[in-house]
């Protein structure tokens, strides 16, 4: 029974959950969601939001939806970006130790 009292939308069935976030109802009637865990640090610094709002449970799941796609897509990025510089690492490093190398051998042990 709805008395004014509840903050979560009613009834609570699959066609009016959205995985993985929290569904709230305001006293104005607008429906938010905030995700139950949050985004990883890399999602967050890109800009996915971990709790948005709509009009209808339709935009919200969009919205939802929509933050999920960004912050897969961006974790996806940085991880590519580790690679690229990881796969440069060891080629920028040759170049350094091939130096000290000719300076260790340049060098007299006594």
């Amino acid at each position: 029974m709805r008395d004014g009292s509840s903050t979560h939308p009613e009834p609570t069935s699959p066609q009016t959950t959205i995985p993985g976030w929290r569904l709230i109802l305001s006293d104005a009637g607008r429906l938010w969601a905030s995700r139950e865990r949050p985004f990883s640090p890399v999602a967050t610094h890109a800009g996915a939001e971990r709790t948005v709002d709509g009009d209808t449970l339709e935009a919200l799941r969009a919205e939802t939806d929509r933050q999920e796609t960004f912050a897969r897509e961006a974790e996806e990025q940085a991880l590519k970006e580790q690679a690229a510089q990881e796969q440069e690492a060891p080629a920028s490093a040759a170049p350094a130790q091939e130096t000290r190398e000719r300076e260790q051998a340049g060098q007299v042990i006594s």
